[in-house]
């Protein structure tokens, strides 16, 4: 069965429609939820839903399984907790990725919210179109998924199109206004096909007032462990049980929680590494594996994914990706050993992504766990 893609990114307004219910994206402003956000949130999921969150590679939540009807009472439960837009249009809009170790006045929250503030200046563009503001001294989100960019650079902050190499220089009084400008062209030239960023100026010369100016150092992802702002803890497959959570933030008494785009979450002025639920050790091969839910939770789904994920992690001498079907919603980029579902089964992709050719095919979890090393 050839999957179906749907080019688009669920909402809260607008919940997309999977195997166990509807899922209903949270876009938090600045990734921060306050403790009593967080806490109604996790109540929320288990009220409405199936009691857990996914973190997204936005640096969104997402609630699953929650019931069309419960939908409405959902909705007016954000908008209490402050966690909604009161237009969908801007609720929509705003995919706004922020370096997660900011401090609370520096330049990325600066920038953020003026950005946030001048979205109904943006023009209309496609459902998946975001920004990363990444101005810290390196910049934490070059790998992650964002079309236009606010880095520094070596001379200063730099506004760059995903895709190019070099960016403009820019000032903070007028980076937004430029980023706006940078969004109209994109609008006015891209062909109707064209959702991303980076394949438009694959096929089409940025005009050279957008080019010149180079990004700075690139950082990898956080890890689990102790940082300046607080404490990092990994989620298993980017999934947080609701009631697991909760009692981990009334434990630690965290003020607030960040959510970063590498399925781990940050609570602030926090100290304590033990935690049963969650990952607190960079060693732990969970936090190389990629699983989506997998059947039965996605219609699309050939296979169940994530028992057979936990199984092999520790078989798999690199990065693991699992997926349910060929779309590899879970990852976008190869991995050593990608295993997608088909019929029950698992095809098997070395180097690769889950829409490539496949190495062996139709292997069951137990051919898998007889393989050995799968790498």
């Amino acid at each position: 069965m050839t999957p179906y893609i749907k080019g688009w990114c669920p909402g809260a307004y607008h919940p997309m429609m999977s195997g166990d219910g509807l899922v209903v994206r949270v876009r938090p402003r600045l990734a921060r939820l306050t403790a009593k956000q967080m806490l109604g949130l996790c109540a929320a999921a288990t009220r409405y839903g199936n009691g857990t969150i996914d973190l997204t590679n936005r640096a969104n939540l997402q609630l699953r399984g929650v019931r069309e009807n419960d939908h409405g009472a959902l909705l007016d439960d954000l908008a209490k907790q402050g966690l909604l837009d009161a237009d969908p249009a801007i609720e929509m809009r705003r995919n706004i990725l922020v370096t997660p170790l900011y401090t609370p006045e520096d330049l990325s929250v600066r920038l953020a919210q003026r950005l946030s503030d001048r979205l109904v200046d943006l023009p209309q563009l496609p459902a998946k179109f975001g920004f990363a503001i990444d101005s810290g001294p390196v910049r934490m989100l070059a790998g992650c998924s964002a079309d236009i960019r606010l880095e520094n650079g070596p001379t200063g902050l730099i506004l760059r199109a995903d895709g190019a190499e070099t960016g403009r220089q820019v000032t903070e009084a007028d980076a937004i206004d430029h980023l706006i400008a940078l969004a109209c062209w994109f609008a006015d030239i891209r062909p109707d096909q064209t959702r991303r960023m980076a394949r438009l100026i694959a096929e089409c010369d940025l005009p050279k007032a957008w080019l010149g100016a180079e990004p700075g150092p690139a950082a990898p992802p956080c890890q689990p462990g102790p940082c300046d702002a607080g404490m990092i803890f990994g989620a298993p497959f980017g999934q947080l049980e609701a009631d697991a959570l909760a009692s981990l933030m009334q434990q630690t008494n965290a003020p607030a929680l960040r959510v970063t785009p590498w399925r781990m979450f940050l609570l602030e002025n926090v100290t304590t590494t033990e935690s049963a639920a969650f990952i607190t050790s960079t060693g732990d091969p969970i936090l190389a594996t990629d699983a989506c839910p997998g059947a039965p939770y996605c219609p699309q789904a050939q296979a169940e994914t994530r028992t057979i994920a936990r199984e092999l992690a520790p078989r798999v001498a690199g990065s693991l990706h699992v997926s349910g079907c060929a779309k590899g919603c879970a990852r976008s980029i190869p991995a050593d050993v990608t295993l997608v579902g088909r019929d029950g089964r698992f095809d098997l992709v070395k180097q690769g992504c889950a829409g490539d050719e496949p190495t062996m095919r139709a292997l069951t979890a137990n051919d898998l766990l007889r393989l050995g090393d799968l790498t």
